[in-house]
């Protein structure tokens, strides 16, 4: 990471953390009051081949004993009224403002992948995490949609993780060395003002996105 990116991630953090304090914290307890204990999901993943950290959201599904995988496909029926909201509007991903204060992510990167996942594509993992992951990203842009539509199909974990596997891990990757190649601060800038509107305004980046499957 740059000097220049790490310094807008921290000014970025900073005034967003101050200004939406009262929006956090009426997430918090409306979270709190609607769907109990725990408010938050704080789950370990990865920065770097390596190099675990623990992400944090606000909670958007109910409490499970045993979770494992990527989050949708069987797991839809766990979302909570409060959690789909939060997760239509990326709200549940505030907490997270946290994480870049740390340098654990940047505003702008591939998204931080499950440990299991890098350990079993380690050389494409390897090549995707040479940038810092990040909260949104090309692929966050370009394929959840798709994503979010092949895992509904999904009834099973098992079905889920060949899925997500086979075609969601590949597609996601390679826009994520799509970004490596072309990433500097404007081009940050300019997909952190598409995960607002979301749009993606890069002619480029909608030619080359991968086909489905």
């Amino acid at each position: 990471m740059t000097p220049a990116k790490r310094g807008l991630d921290i000014v970025l953090a900073l005034v967003l953390a101050i200004v939406l304090a009262p929006l956090v914290a009426g997430i918090a307890l409306w979270i709190l009051i609607r769907e109990g204990r725990p408010v938050f999901y704080v789950a370990e993943r990865m920065k770097a081949p390596g190099q675990p950290f623990m992400l944090w959201k606000f909670r958007t599904m109910t409490v499970a004993r045993r979770d494992s995988g990527v989050s949708g496909g069987d797991k839809a029926g766990r979302i909570t009224p409060t959690g789909r909201a939060l997760r239509r509007t990326r709200l549940d991903e505030l907490p997270q403002l946290f994480n870049i204060l740390r340098g654990d992510i940047s505003f702008v990167g591939p998204r931080p992948p499950l440990r299991r996942y890098v350990e079993q594509f380690p050389a494409l993992y390897g090549a995707v995490l040479a940038s810092r992951p990040g909260v949104t990203g090309l692929a966050t842009l370009a394929y959840h949609r798709t994503e979010e539509r092949l895992l509904a199909r999904c009834r099973t974990p098992e079905e889920t993780e060949a899925v997500y596997t086979r075609r969601c891990v590949p597609a996601k990757a390679r826009l994520d060395l799509i970004y490596a190649r072309n990433r500097n601060i404007c081009y940050d800038l300019r997909l952190m003002v598409a995960t607002v509107f979301r749009r993606l305004p890069l002619r480029a980046a909608r030619r080359r996105k991968p086909a489905d499957g």
